[in-house]
């Protein structure tokens, strides 16, 4: 096949597409990349300048982060209570983000504070238990059994606090109820 002249229309049944018999193309460059293929027509116009690749990056250039319609900040707190925020891909903190893309916040304070990325294995532990308390001063660094055995000791010591001053309640509302019958006597 003879290669086509840029600027040159065809049908698509010449080029062998399927769809709209009676569309055409026009053999054009992108701006970009100057690769060269087959636009469709419509109305006249040519329905992509670029190719697909490049307008792909142009998108991202003109949508990703403050410049996109629905941005919102950067910074979400999704159903388990923790705070994501989305960074940019020139951001020292970058190699952090989660597989979705994004960096839990409370990660991201601690790693800012320590001027350097955190390791996968470094947990940061909410010393008064809220997740979106974010603050420093709640923050410890600490790793994953150690945060596992925290986490254990406050249930554990919730639970025991819990028994004793429910037995404590307890005991209290027996006196009161002694009394009373005692003093129906």
């Amino acid at each position: 096949m003879i290669m086509p002249q840029l600027g040159e229309i065809r049908k698509a049944v010449e080029l062998g597409y399927k769809g709209n018999p009676l569309g055409k193309y026009i053999w054009a460059a992108c701006p970009d990349c100057k690769n060269e293929r087959w636009v469709r027509i419509e109305r006249g116009i040519p329905k992509a300048i670029r190719c697909i690749k490049c307008n792909a990056q142009e998108y991202g250039r003109n949508h990703l982060g403050g410049k996109g319609g629905n941005w919102k900040g950067g910074r979400h707190t999704k159903t388990t209570g923790y705070v994501y925020v989305w960074l940019a891909r020139d951001d020292f903190y970058y190699p952090m983000l989660t597989k979705t893309g994004q960096v839990l916040e409370h990660r991201l304070v601690m790693a800012k504070h320590l001027v350097r990325c955190l390791n996968s294995w470094e947990h940061v532990h909410h010393k008064n238990g809220i997740r979106n308390d974010n603050r420093i001063e709640n923050l410890e660094l600490t790793t994953q059994g150690a945060h596992h055995l925290e986490h254990s000791k406050g249930y554990r010591d919730g639970y025991t606090r819990g028994l004793k001053d429910g037995r404590l309640k307890q005991i209290q509302q027996l006196q009161e109820r002694i009394a009373e019958l005692e003093a129906r006597l």
